[in-house]
């Protein structure tokens, strides 16, 4: 019997250990813990002073709950946060404690959570939570990198201050330093971090110490299993890995892990491209150094296939042969998918696609599904869903804040009413391009189809650019004073917003209209003022350009040794030698046409420019003293297709014009006696041919290829080849100090020589005669773009280019060149304009000179038509 009541004893006893044990595994989750009674306490102990029997547990009800140690946080969203609450029931001990504990340590701000009973009486409980915050971090720091690279990574990690530093938000701005240097080559970067509390505060400062290491670079990349393709090819069409080398300057081996996922891809993208359908990559490993590495990389090529056999099912509007005739691929061919997709979808107006989506089939699509593979051969069927026509419904317009809609709008080759169009929509966002209001980047074009009424919505979205200029250049030229540019153009100018004072920005804008203005001046010597005005849609229906210009030059000779000859005197000027004046007018009319195409215009002006010579022989002809008149008429036809105006990737801009003055001296019986009556009124036809095209040849990589010619005619031997209109070449081409246009003169650029230098001069080095009467320059330039940025687009170019310039067409060679080559930059900022600099050499002698020309830097300020 004492037996059993010893067993029972004992076995009570153990009950009571199991239920402390059991009462502890309860109450605490994560080493956060519940007190049943005053903070510290042991929890049996308060359990006990509570009344509290953990081996028996009790349902209480909860009287009140509070929080104490927050210090940034709610105390009430707290309480939300746990799910206790006044009026609940729960079992102490029991689950509810610790599913709360959890749910607020799950809410990621908190460091420790303490629910303590402060009370209890009866059955009602009054419970505490205590909890300790998370640090907010008060500051970022970098260790072990430059002042620079610290600016950066402030820009990459985009931590906020006062924002709750975790073990999560720590591992990430881990991961993303690393891969910010991974991606620049430091393979081996170290990331440690210390955080620094300020416990008054609750923050910390989270210091980052980065130990970059050197760059790695790839010792060897050995390629196994290519027999079809060489190493040297797949090699080389891996852009962002490459192996160490000697002479390897523009890109330079290093490994970049995220580039080197991409060449992969490429590698088997360029075998399926040749007809490698099922080409692979079996395994890559890398073999890490100290600071390099080596990738060994196997290649399961397979076999090369073919196509057998092309059909079409579902088409009913074209035949299978007239389609197959579209997409241009034979039987025989190499078996390509992503030229097969290109010809489908990818060559607006010329794939298949466009037959349909130009005829407004919007819904129609092609899926390409290979239907047998025997051998070396694959049999394509082009399964087709033709779908119904859709009609253009409404336009939406949104960016535009400073364009007015009906500017956009007129632009526009989508009209409500008409047929969906792919081509028109593709010309359309060319044609906004070339506004020059909007960013080209930015341009989105968005179809909305309904398909229950069978119409589209079409969203254009464009973002605004600066398209105002200021022309500012000055310096100081000596004893003629300051030399300075002062130019202004406004391309988004409105008339009739004049007194509309929001539209002012800063002069009255919206309406396409372009105001420029412009002042040369070199002291007195030199001075010219233009003002030209142009409307493009004159009287808002149809596309014709209004323009009207003015301008007015003046041009004195000046001894400059009678400015120190004068001192003496008291006077200290220069004494003036003779002038130049001329002032002019001219109204322009253009319209672009409707055939053969819309990129075609037409533009006819009528000029009148009165010239006055006072004591200076400009062309040094022997003609110094005079009036002449010029009344002119021209006429030009012109197509551009370029996708932008800053920096065209594609398209082709082509222009021919010709200028006619009246053949006065077939009117006139008299011989002429004197200079003076032969240039009273000026008499020439001159013909101009301008032509450029852009082609992309890879990635931002552009071809850029133009040629220039000009010739100038005379309508008979009685005054011959006018001294006016005539052209200048070499240089530049600016007209400026030194090389300032006269005359109606054509001053054409050819880098690698001097201003003015190339053609026929005179004893003293100068253009005789006023210059060339027939010329010709062609040009070939790569350019790459560095930034795209409308605040400041900047590209650099390397050019060849030649050209030459004849005073009498017995003398006329084509193919007789001053040839030139090298490397230049250009840089396009809205409130300058176009700002470029140029190196060239020139391989030639220039006439009258014993050596080529050798090397020249050249500086332009906007954009060079020649």
């Amino acid at each position: 019997m004492n037996l059993v009541k010893n067993l029972n004893k004992s076995l009570a006893h153990l009950k009571s250990i199991l239920a402390l044990i059991l009462l502890c595994w309860c109450f605490s989750a994560n080493a956060q813990k519940i007190g049943l009674g005053a903070a510290g306490s042991k929890p049996a102990s308060a359990a006990a002073n509570l009344g509290i029997d953990p081996a028996n547990p009790k349902e209480f009800t909860i009287a009140e709950v509070t929080v104490s140690g927050t210090q940034f946080l709610d105390p009430n969203s707290m309480v939300s946060i746990s799910g206790l609450k006044p009026g609940d029931k729960i079992r102490v001990p029991g689950p509810a404690i610790p599913s709360s504990i959890r749910r607020m340590m799950d809410f990621g701000t908190l460091n420790d959570v303490e629910i303590m009973a402060t009370k209890v009486e009866g059955e009602k409980i009054w419970l505490n939570i205590h909890i300790k915050e998370r640090p907010r971090l008060y500051k970022v720091s970098f260790s072990g990198i430059r002042k620079g690279e610290r600016e950066t990574l402030n820009d990459k990690v985009k931590l906020i201050k006062g924002r709750v530093i975790t073990p999560t938000v720590i591992k990430n701005t881990q991961l993303v330093i690393k891969k910010y240097y991974m991606d620049k080559g430091f393979y081996n970067t170290k990331v440690k971090v210390l955080q620094i509390p300020d416990s008054t505060r609750g923050q910390a400062t989270l210091n980052f110490t980065i130990t970059k290491g050197k760059k790695v670079k790839i010792e060897k990349i050995d390629i196994q299993g290519n027999t079809a393709v060489s190493d040297k090819i797949l090699k080389r069409k891996m852009k962002g890995t490459k192996q160490k080398r000697i002479g390897r300057l523009f890109n330079p081996s290093k490994y970049i892990p995220k580039k080197y996922d991409e060449d992969k891809e490429k590698l088997v993208a360029y075998y399926r491209k040749n007809g490698y359908r099922d080409a692979t990559i079996e395994f890559d490993s890398i073999k890490n150094g100290d600071e390099t590495i080596s990738i060994v990389m196997k290649i399961d090529e397979g076999t090369k296939y073919y196509y057998r056999d092309i059909t079409w099912s579902g088409n009913y509007l074209y035949t299978s042969a007239y389609l197959g005739e579209r997409l241009g691929v034979k039987k025989g061919d190499v078996y390509n998918p992503e030229e097969l997709d290109k010809k489908i979808n990818g060559i607006p107006g010329a794939d298949v696609s466009s037959i349909y989506m130009d005829d407004g089939y919007l819904y129609f699509r092609i899926e390409p599904t290979e239907k047998a593979v025997e051998g070396d051969s694959i049999d394509v069927e082009l399964r087709m869903f033709e779908g119904k026509q859709a009609t253009i419904n409404r336009i939406l317009l949104n960016g535009n804040t400073k364009t007015s809609d009906r500017v956009v709008l007129r632009e526009l080759f989508t009209l409500p009413g008409q047929k969906f169009s792919k081509t028109e929509i593709i010309n359309t966002q060319r044609q906004l391009s070339q506004m020059g209001y909007f960013d080209p980047e930015k341009i989105q074009i968005n179809p909305i189809p309904n398909q229950q009424d069978g119409t589209v919505d079409i969203e254009y979205t464009v973002e605004e650019k600066p398209s105002d200029q200021i022309e500012l250049s000055g310096g100081w030229g000596g004893y003629i004073g300051f030399v300075g540019t002062l130019g202004l153009v406004f391309n988004n100018f409105s008339l009739k917003n004049i007194p509309n004072r929001e539209t002012w920005r800063p002069l009255p804008s919206g309406d396409g209209q372009k105001l420029s203005l412009r002042f040369q001046a070199n002291g007195k010597q030199y001075q010219t003022y233009s003002l030209s005005f142009s409307e493009p849609w004159l009287g808002g229906k149809k596309p014709i350009n209004f323009g009207v210009s003015l301008q007015r030059t003046v041009y004195r000779m000046t001894d400059p040794t009678s400015f120190y000859n004068n001192v003496g005197q008291g006077g200290g000027g220069l004494s003036y030698r003779g002038g130049y004046f001329n002032n002019g007018i001219t109204l322009s009319l253009g319209r672009r046409l409707k055939e053969p195409d819309r990129n075609l215009v037409m533009t006819h002006s009528l000029s009148y420019q009165r010239y006055r010579l006072d004591e200076l022989d400009i062309f040094r002809i022997g003609y110094s003293n005079g009036v002449s008149n010029n009344i002119s008429f021209n006429t030009t036809i012109s197509r551009n297709t370029l996708s932008d105006f800053q920096f065209p990737r594609n398209g082709s801009n082509i222009s021919l014009s010709g200028t006619f003055t009246p053949p006065y001296s077939a009117f006139r019986k008299k011989d002429f006696t004197d200079k003076t009556d032969t240039y009273r009124w000026v008499e020439y036809h001159k013909w101009m041919f301008d032509a450029s095209y852009y082609a992309t040849i890879t990635g931002k990589l552009v071809l850029s290829a133009r040629t220039h010619m000009g010739f100038l005619g005379a309508y008979g031997d009685k005054v011959g080849y006018s001294p006016f209109g005539r052209f200048i070449v070499g240089g530049s081409g600016l007209a400026g100090q030194g090389s300032f246009s006269l005359a109606d003169q054509d001053i054409i650029g050819l880098r690698g020589y001097q201003d003015q230098k190339v053609g026929p001069q005179n004893e003293q080095g100068y253009p005789a005669s006023g210059g060339g009467i027939v010329y010709n320059k062609y040009v070939m330039e790569l350019r790459y773009p560095v930034s795209l940025n409308p605040q400041a687009t900047i590209f650099i170019l390397g050019f060849a280019e030649g050209g030459n310039n004849w005073g009498t067409y017995k003398e006329f060679n084509p193919f007789d060149l001053k040839r030139s080559a090298g490397v230049g930059a250009r840089i396009f900022m809205p409130a300058f304009g176009l700002l470029g600099i140029d190196w060239g050499y020139g391989f030639d002698k220039i006439q009258g000179e014993a050596k080529r020309s050798g090397p020249q830097f050249h500086f332009t300020i906007g954009q060079q038509i020649r």
